[in-house]
């Protein structure tokens, strides 16, 4: 897989795990400035960064902000199913 492909993937599973952060905390969510555009970055990963950044440019507005937004740990991901049953096919 190429270098690009992964960050685009990764870049990917963060938006959904910030989306469920904002969630979470809608008082983070207010401090971030109206049509902004919020560039993800993950503490200690510098190449995955500068490829963030480098990409950012190509998409930033000149009316908004631009927002780097550093995560700092992602807990392990777990299954939220609570009830599950399994029935053999004949």
């Amino acid at each position: 897989m190429s270098e690009k492909k992964m960050f685009v993937e990764r870049n990917s599973l963060l938006i959904k795990e910030f989306d469920r952060y904002i969630l979470e905390h809608p008082e983070f969510a207010k401090k971030i400035p109206d049509k902004a555009l919020v560039v993800l970055q993950v503490k200690g990963d510098e190449e995955f960064n500068r490829w963030a950044r480098e990409s950012s440019k190509k998409m930033a507005d000149e009316n908004g902000p631009v927002v780097w937004v550093t995560i700092g740990e992602l807990k392990p991901v777990r299954s939220r199913i609570e009830k599950i049953d399994l029935e053999l096919a004949a």
